[in-house]
This record gives C-alpha cells, sequence and structure tokens, in this order.
C-alpha cells in the first residue's frame, strides 16, 4: 500500500487512544495559550490586518472571524509567534501549530464538536510526526522546516477527517497539501518562522475544502518520483509508518517550559540547578549535539527573537537569574544589556555527538579552580500530573491565572464555544 493510501486510511478509520486524547488535550491548552499571550505580536497584528474584509464562521485569536482558511493562516502564525509550542523531536518541528488551527478552523465550519476537534487533532499531529520521521534529517538538514512541510500534511488529514472525506478524497487533498507545502529553516529569528506554521494550516484547510469540491491531484504526491519527498531531499523511510494507528507517536510530544528554542532546553535545564550568577565564574562550555549548532547557536544576537537561538545569550540568562521561563525576557534590550554580553562571551559552544539530540551537558569553570559540570536529558519520563502541573503553571504565566483556569475547564469539556470564546477576546482585554 502507498504513503497516501495509508494515510488517507488512517485519517478515515483511526481511533485516538485514551493516552493519546489526553496529551492532545494538554496540547490544546498549550498551544491556546501561547497563541492569547501571541495576540499583541506584531506578526499577529499584521495578519490580522491583511485579513481584514475576510468574512465566514471561524475565530481569529485576538478578535474577529474570517473564512477557515484564513483564520488557519492567521492562528498558526500567531500560536507560533513567540516560539513557545510544543515540538516533537523525532518530527524535528513543532505539531500543534500546524494542526491545530486547521482543525479548529473546520470544527468551526462544520460545527463539530470538541471532542471531535480533538481527535481530528490528534489524527493530524501523528501524520505530521510521522511525515517528519518519514522526510527524516536530509530533509531539515537542506533548509526545510518540518513544521511547516510535514505539518502542512498532518493539518490537511486533521481538516479531511473532519470533513469526513472518503479515503479517495483525502488522497486528492494529500496531493494538493504536496505542491503547497513550503517553508524555509532560513526563516528562523524572523516573523517568517511563524508564518511558516500559518502557511501549513491554511494548507491543510484549503487542501482538503478542494479535495472535498472534487479537485483531483496526484494520487501519490508524496512518494512518487517527483513528489514531494524525493524532490524536497526526504529519505523516504518507511519505517515512519510501523504501528500507525496502534502506537501513538504523539504521546513523545514535548512541551516548552523556556520560552526559546526547544535545542536549548537541555542546556536551561541543566542549569536549572545552578544558583545565579557568582562572579568568580571565568568560563562556561556548552557541549551539544552537533544538529543544534545549525539552528540555535547565534553567537552574537542582536534582537529578542534571536536572542531565543542563541546558546550563548540564554546561557548568560540562566547564569544571571533572568527567567527563561518569561516571554519578557526576550528583549532588543537583553540581547544588548553590556553585563549579560559581558558574561555571554565567556561561553563557549562546542559540538558532542556522542550526545543524543535531547542532552546537554554545561561545565562551568571558577577563578578558584573548580569545575562544575551540568547534565540534562530532555527524554526523560515526565509523568503526566507533572506535565500538565507544569504546563498549568505555564499558562497562568502566559496569560493570567483567571483565563488560565476558564482555558483548563473549557479544554476539558464538550464543546467548542467556551474555548474560542476565550480565543476571540480582543488582545487589549
Amino acid at each position: 500500500m502507498s504513503i497516501e493510501a495509508t494515510l488517507a486510511r488512517f485519517a478515515h478509520e483511526a481511533r485516538p487512544s485514551a493516552e493519546a486524547r489526553d496529551i492532545l488535550r494538554l496540547c490544546l491548552r498549550d498551544w491556546a495559550a501561547c497563541g492569547i499571550a501571541g495576540a499583541g505580536e506584531p506578526v499577529a497584528r499584521i495578519l490580522r490586518a491583511h485579513l481584514e474584509g475576510s468574512t465566514g464562521p471561524a475565530t481569529l485569536i485576538g478578535g474577529g472571524t474570517a473564512r477557515a482558511g484564513h483564520a488557519a493562516l492567521c492562528n498558526g502564525t500567531t500560536s507560533h509567534a513567540l516560539d513557545y509550542d510544543d515540538t516533537h523531536f523525532a518530527h524535528i518541528g513543532h505539531p500543534s501549530v500546524a494542526v491545530i488551527p486547521a482543525a479548529l478552523a473546520q470544527a468551526e465550519q462544520t460545527g463539530a464538536s470538541l471532542d471531535a476537534l480533538v481527535e481530528a487533532a490528534a489524527i493530524g499531529a501523528e501524520a505530521s510526526i510521522r511525515v517528519g520521521i518519514w522526510l527524516g534529517r536530509a530533509h531539515y538538514e537542506t533548509g526545510f522546516h518540518q513544521t511547516a512541510t510535514a505539518g502542512a500534511f498532518g493539518a490537511t488529514l486533521a481538516a479531511a477527517r473532519l470533513l469526513s472525506l472518503e479515503p479517495q478524497a483525502t488522497r486528492m487533498a494529500l496531493g494538493l497539501a504536496a505542491t503547497r507545502a513550503s517553508g524555509l529553516k532560513s526563516q528562523f529569528g524572523t516573523m517568517a518562522k511563524p508564518y511558516n506554521a500559518g502557511l501549513a494550516a491554511e494548507t491543510g484547510v484549503e487542501a482538503a475544502l478542494l479535495a472535498r469540491a472534487g479537485m483531483t491531484s496526484a494520487a501519490r504526491g508524496l512518494s512518487d518520483g517527483q513528489g514531494f519527498g524525493p524532490t524536497h531531499h526526504g529519505a523516504a523511510d518507511a519505517t515512519a509508518f510501523d504501528g500507525l494507528g496502534d502506537d501513538w507517536a504523539l504521546i513523545g510530544i514535548s512541551h516548552k517550559f523556556h520560552a526559546c528554542c526547544h535545542g536549548l532546553h537541555a542546556m536551561l535545564e541543566a542549569l536549572a540547578g545552578m544558583d545565579a550568577l557568582d562572579e568568580d565564574i571565568t568560563s562556561i562550555l556548552v557541549a551539544t549535539h552537533p544538529r543544534w549548532r545549525r539552528v540555535c547557536d547565534i553567537a552574537e544576537p542582536r534582537t529578542g527573537l534571536e536572542a531565543k537561538f542563541s546558546y550563548r545569550l540564554t546561557a548568560a540568562m540562566a547564569l544571571s537569574g533572568i527567567d527563561t521561563a518569561a516571554i519578557s525576557s526576550f528583549t532588543d534590550e537583553a540581547a544588548r544589556d553590556p553585563a549579560l554580553c559581558a558574561l555571554r562571551d565567556r561561553v563557549s559552544v562546542v559540538s558532542d555527538d556522542t550526545l543524543t539530540e535531547m542532552q546537554a551537558r554545561v561545565t562551568i569553570a571558577t577563578g578558584a579552580g573548580d569545575r562544575i559540570e551540568l547534565c540534562h536529558d530532555l527524554d526523560a519520563t515526565l509523568p503526566y500530573p507533572a506535565r500538565a502541573e507544569r504546563i498549568d503553571r505555564k499558562t497562568r504565566a502566559l496569560i493570567g491565572a483567571a483565563r488560565a483556569d476558564a482555558l483548563r475547564l473549557a479544554v476539558e469539556g464538550e464543546a467548542l464555544e467556551p474555548l474560542t470564546r476565550l480565543l476571540a477576546q480582543d488582545v487589549s482585554s
């Protein structure tokens, strides 16, 4: 069976496990809080203004409504504006910001329940993770952004599920997505990075709607010799789809608890064991997996956005007692702060291929000749109650206790309206 047929059948028949649904609801809370907090960001305001005049049933985060594709574009971008949303390391991307906006927009258009949205988003997130693995490291290292590329296919399947597309129509939707999916890593550190997520979400909605209307496409738009995979340096790892529908890879989604690139988090979790800066520190050596050096190793960031991709500056922030979980910490002023820059210049970053992509080791030397070694592995199991508790704290920090509590209740409910009402609140309120 072709990859496209496998994915189409999965979208039509899959029933997410209870654990997958529980994790997806945590992802929905996390995604919504990131979106609400990000609604005032310049890229979000630009897109809402750009979409003025679009009419439709779908909610825009921060206020207003639009047609489904436009809402998915705006909400995907808005929820990724802070770069604080969930990731999956095997997928090499951010599943929720591409998939949930597409599922939400389509759910509103079809009048679906919250439970139906959760089911469709779980299917879409799972598919985006599997496609991300199928595309593999070569795709990412060449310069493609899996959040946008693999995410577009996950968004398509989520929308197809909510539209109750038959497998043949879903294959057409996947082919349409294949000719639209795009997104480049070169945009990291700019407003176009979150725009990549919005484009993926919009592609999913539009591809599913056009397929329902009868538009046709290549039946093997991903895997054909000139399909998306071969033309985009995909690894074609067929094992990516082993156990699809039985084993849910989305359970391995990682939530961010620092407001910066996830590649920095193992280092920051290691540094959490340190007290604030001791003036006797002479050097800090950060060892990380080589691939992260090409993602988040901006040596001298000039802006708050670039700071989110800098080992050296975020290490200096953490050692100075600055809260890297707070969005407000990542500012242009912080990137230029003389004291932070002086400490930043004592930080060196090296590649170590004996470490996994989830691990970091930090060695701190002092003038007294002491050496402090700190390590952390993000792959260490975080039990569900502990994960939920940290998301509680994160959402409260992002949007305030009252809104965070209302969001938790909305996501635990059955109706969609309490969630969309929270998302639609004006950013100034």
